[in-house]
């Protein structure tokens, strides 16, 4: 596990971005954390890091957003939020299709509705309000 405390919504957003450098393609990236906590910001930094068109909003009403990226590995990355729906409905999006695609990357917000499903091989990725612009954030792999 690594934790990270960053100090402003501009260095947990860069955190993202270059944590997005070393991707092959495949990743399943899990967030978690309360609401206002970063996850978002965060995950606008991934997004830029790979190469994904913005605007970057949040997909807590659409339930997942889809961008198409040319990178010589990753073609899509898809960015979920489980916050309003069910593990049924994420599998009725076509999870197994996208999770198993090597060419793909898999952001989820509010993984923990989808525990029976997640694949063994992700990374999850902790947030925590220390106080109104700094965060923690652990980063922890699972195999």
């Amino acid at each position: 596990m690594n934790k990270i405390v960053t100090n402003s919504t501009k260095e947990t957003r860069d955190l993202g971005k270059n944590f997005a450098k070393n991707f092959q393609g495949g990743e399943v990236i899990c967030l978690e954390g309360d609401l206002g906590t970063g996850k978002t910001t965060f995950s606008q930094g991934l997004l830029e890091g790979l190469g994904a068109k913005g605007p970057y909003t949040s997909p807590t009403f659409l339930v997942m957003k889809n961008y198409q990226v040319n990178k010589v590995q990753i073609r899509n990355i898809y960015h979920i939020d489980t916050y309003r729906v069910d593990m049924e409905s994420i599998l009725d999006l076509g999870w197994e299709e996208f999770t198993s695609d090597n060419n793909n990357v898999v952001i989820i917000e509010w993984p923990n509705k989808l525990k029976k499903i997640l694949p063994s091989k992700r990374i999850e990725i902790s947030f925590e309000l220390i106080d109104e612009e700094k965060r923690s954030i652990v980063f922890n792999k699972c195999k």
